[in-house]
C-alpha cells in the first residue's frame, strides 16, 4: 500500500483554513476604536469575550455551532437509522472491526512513549483478534487478559512533554487542542485504512466507521443534553481537558498544587492601642538608683 499523493495537498488545504479561522478571531483593535463611545461600539457577548484559558473562543464556538448542526441533522439521523436496521451483534462486530484496526497505531504510540510492555500487548491483541477473531469481528483478546488501550500521537506528544496548546474545535473532528490537532497528522498517515490505494473502498470504510462510531456515542450524546446546562460549549471543553490529562498520564494525573490563596493565613488583627494617660504610674522600665 502506497500513501494516496493527494492527501498532503488536502492537510496543507485544512491546517491553512485553521489558521486563516485563527487569523481572524485575534484583530487587534485600532486606538480610534478603543476610544469609541461604547454605544458605538458593536455590542460584545460575554460567551466570546476575551478568555485567556480559551483565546480561539470565537473561532471555536462557531466549529462548535457548526459540529453541533451537522451532527443533529446528517450524523445522529443515520447512525439512528443504522441502529434501526442492523441488530447489535453486527454492530458490534463493525465497531470490533475498526478497534482492532487501530491496535497497530496504539502499539505505535505505546512504543514511543517507553511503554514496551503495554506495546507487546498490543500486537498480541492485533494478533489474536486478527486470527481468532476473523479480522477483528470477534473481541476474543480481551477475556484472555490483552486488555484494550486507547493511544495516539496528541498523547505521545503530551508524555514527551509538550504543552496542550490554545483549546481549538475543529470541523467534523471536534473538541481538540493545538497540540492533538497537529497529532491527528500523523494519526492519519499510520492508520491502515488511509494507505489503501483503492479510493473508493476508503472512503466507503470512512463512512461505515463514522457511522459506526455515532451509533456508539448515541446513549452517552443524549445524557451530556441533560447534564450540559445552559453552555454545553464551556461543558464539552472542560470535559475535554480533563479527559486528555487523564489519558495521558494512564489514569493517575498528577495532583495539582491548590491555590496558594485558599490556605493562606490570615495576619494577626492589630491589638487595640491603649486609652491616653491609661498605666500611668506603672514604670516602663527598671528605674536607676
Amino acid at each position: 500500500m502506497t500513501p494516496n499523493p493527494e492527501r498532503p495537498r488536502l492537510l496543507l488545504f485544512a491546517v491553512g483554513f485553521l489558521l486563516c479561522g485563527c487569523v481572524t478571531t485575534g484583530k487587534p483593535v485600532l486606538p480610534d476604536e478603543a476610544s469609541a463611545e461604547p454605544a458605538a461600539a458593536a455590542p460584545q457577548s460575554p460567551a466570546v469575550a476575551d478568555n485567556p484559558d480559551d483565546p480561539l473562543e470565537g473561532f471555536n464556538r462557531a466549529m462548535y455551532t457548526f459540529n453541533e448542526k451537522l451532527d443533529r441533522y446528517v450524523l445522529k439521523p443515520v447512525a439512528k437509522g443504522y441502529r434501526a436496521v442492523v441488530p447489535e451483534v453486527g454492530r458490534k462486530g463493525v465497531s470490533n472491526f475498526f478497534s482492532n484496526l487501530h491496535d497497530p497505531v496504539v502499539m505505535l504510540n505505546n512504543l514511543l512513549q517507553g511503554k514496551p510492555t503495554r506495546a507487546a500487548a498490543d500486537l498480541g491483541r492485533f494478533a489474536v483478534n486478527t486470527t481468532f477473531g476473523i479480522f477483528g469481528l470477534f473481541d476474543v483478546a480481551t477475556p484472555i487478559g490483552l486488555e484494550k488501550h486507547e493511544e495516539d500521537f496528541g498523547q505521545t506528544f503530551g508524555v514527551w512533554g509538550v504543552g496542550d496548546g490554545a483549546y481549538l474545535v475543529l470541523p467534523f473532528f471536534g473538541p481538540s487542542n493545538l497540540r492533538d490537532g497537529v497529532g491527528l497528522i500523523p494519526d492519519w498517515y499510520v492508520y491502515p485504512p488511509n494507505n489503501l490505494e483503492d479510493v473508493s473502498t476508503r472512503n466507503e470504510l470512512f463512512v461505515v466507521e463514522t457511522v459506526s462510531k455515532r451509533d456508539r456515542l448515541l446513549d452517552a450524546s443524549d445524557i451530556l443534553e441533560q447534564a450540559a446546562g445552559k453552555d454545553p460549549y464551556v461543558f464539552v471543553r472542560e470535559a475535554y481537558r480533563q479527559r486528555r490529562r487523564n489519558q495521558i498520564y494512564d489514569g493517575n494525573p498528577p495532583t495539582e498544587a491548590p491555590d496558594s490563596l485558599l490556605f493562606e493565613e490570615d495576619s494577626p488583627a492589630p491589638k487595640p492601642s491603649k486609652p491616653a494617660g491609661a498605666g500611668q504610674g506603672v514604670p516602663a522600665g527598671p528605674q536607676s538608683r
